[in-house]
């Protein structure tokens, strides 16, 4: 599955850093100094923001991000220099220290989920020896980066130089830069890969309000014209489109009907879109994944990340994240439960298959599995793999339903994608105590069977039910049916 590969992919992340301050608390009158809400605070916390949340985004999706800003030294700048230690986070800061420059802080004040008051801390100038500096460590830090991004708020550390340097790095290793921006022309980024720029942004840069299909189109054309490359534009609550040069735009609707705040989302996009390039996706497909994440963010309180386990569930289903968090989950995922199981004395269980079209024969090989272990794993191929292994007109059923239909099923504790035309890595990761296959195999030709022995497994074949195969019943289905002969009328003589 793509997120597994999101796993070790180093991204240098160039940008504004901010400290995101939140006071939540509870609204409960009005002051009687003037008209104004009285917020009873009850707890407050500290986020990484702007180029921060990008870097954010990247660890929790399974990335490593380089995070290369501009602080000062304050109590603020102190705090986001230690943040990523506190929290665990595969973050490497090189934050360029400008003494006399003010850490960009915003102090949001919140009543349950509701915005009452935003307060900005920044300055807006960068000197020319921290430029210098930034520069000189773009080219250091892109060493073994699989992609780059520009994380642009318009708070004076993405200077053309800066744009330039970042460019040349990425020609010269062969890798994307992925630049969201708010600079009122787009010809500012000219060389990036792919722009992100949100409808306030376009409608900035093209002098076209983009509040409609019209105004978006009419936008767009501009917009093309000024960055000469692909441009991925975020919706909001319609979505996200892709619009390319001399092709026809794409568009992704938005995959959430829970909206509750969209602070950060583009940032989530953003990680999503550098992790999904770097591991090899299209654009039009790593579009696809950043959308999806982003319903994820959206659907949470503040500047949210979102996690590898998070991503994974939602592209797989759209079900509720009990369910997706509950059994469908990646390779480390089922890594994490499978210890933790071990941890419980639980016997784990796995097998493996394409489950194509779910008849009785998957039923009871899945059924009898679970009655000889506490918890059951299945791997199930990907479409890429079906293909490999059965030919182009399978499967019938794409990855994401098969992978529901499995996940329904009592005696499944777990579900995982894997694109290799074998389990065998699964197993190695896994190390499940016992393998079980149909018994149409023997012990010695089912994948995995020497290793599970050497450290005292077990592989047990199941009796497979009678004329129970996807294949019979895709043959069975294609058989011309017998056509219902005319009746002959009677004639009375």
């Amino acid at each position: 599955m793509i997120v597994d590969n999101f796993l070790g992919c180093r991204i240098l992340v160039v940008g504004d850093v901010m400290l995101d301050h939140y006071v939540r608390g509870s609204v409960q009158r009005v002051s009687p100094e003037a008209p104004a809400l009285v917020l009873q605070v009850l707890d407050e916390d500290w986020a990484m923001g702007g180029a921060g949340n990008v870097a954010a985004n990247i660890a929790s999706l399974g990335g490593t991000a380089v995070l290369l800003g501009l602080v000062g030294k304050d109590p603020a700048g102190a705090i986001l220099r230690d943040m990523h230690a506190e929290k665990n986070l595969r973050i490497e800061t090189r934050l360029y220290c400008q003494p006399d420059f003010r850490t960009i802080e915003k102090t949001r004040f919140l009543a349950q989920d509701r915005h009452l008051l935003r307060a900005d801390r920044e300055s807006l100038t960068m000197s020319a020896e921290a430029e210098a500096g930034i520069i000189a460590s773009i080219h250091e830090a892109a060493e073994g980066c699989a992609a780059m991004v520009i994380s642009d708020y318009a708070k004076g550390m993405i200077t053309p130089r800066v744009v330039r340097a970042m460019v040349e790095a990425a020609k010269r290793r062969g890798i994307p830069v992925i630049a969201d921006p708010k600079q009122p022309n787009f010809s500012y980024y000219r060389g990036c890969t792919v722009l992100t720029p949100n409808r306030k942004e376009l409608a900035v840069a093209s002098g076209i309000e983009a509040d409609s299909e019209e105004g978006i189109v009419a936008g767009m054309e501009i917009a093309l014209d000024q960055f000469c490359g692909p441009i991925v534009l975020t919706r909001s609550e319609q979505g996200i489109s892709l619009f390319r040069p001399g092709a026809l735009p794409l568009h992704e609707p938005a995959s959430t009907h829970l909206v509750r705040d969209v602070s950060g989302a583009g940032d989530t996009v953003v990680a999503t879109l550098s992790l999904s390039l770097a591991a090899g996706e299209t654009l039009p497909k790593a579009m696809t994944i950043a959308n999806i994440a982003a319903s994820v963010a959206v659907a949470k309180s503040g500047t949210a990340t979102v996690t590898a386990e998070e991503l994974a569930g939602a592209l797989l289903v759209d079900a509720e994240p009990a369910r997706r968090e509950e059994k469908l989950g990646t390779l480390s995922l089922a890594y994490a439960r499978r210890e933790a199981w071990r941890r419980e004395g639980l016997t784990v269980g796995f097998t493996n298959g394409c489950f194509d079209i779910l008849h009785p024969g998957h039923v009871k090989l899945l059924k009898a599995a679970k009655a000889q272990c506490d918890r059951l794993i299945v791997g199930l191929n990907t479409d890429s793999s079906v293909r490999r292994l059965k030919g182009p007109e399978r499967p019938v059923q794409v990855e994401g339903s098969r992978a529901v239909v499995i996940a329904a099923l009592n005696s499944v504790d777990m579900v995982m994608l894997f694109e290799d035309d074998t389990p065998m890595e699964l197993i190695q990761v896994l190390r499940p105590d016992i393998i079980f296959k149909g018994a149409d195999y023997t012990v010695d030709t089912v994948v995995g069977s020497s290793f599970v022995h050497s450290y005292g497994g077990r592989v047990v074949l199941v009796d497979l039910e009678v004329d129970q195969s996807t294949s019979n019943l895709i043959a069975r289905a294609r058989m011309p049916q017998p056509q219902p002969q005319p009746q002959q009328s009677e004639v009375v003589h």
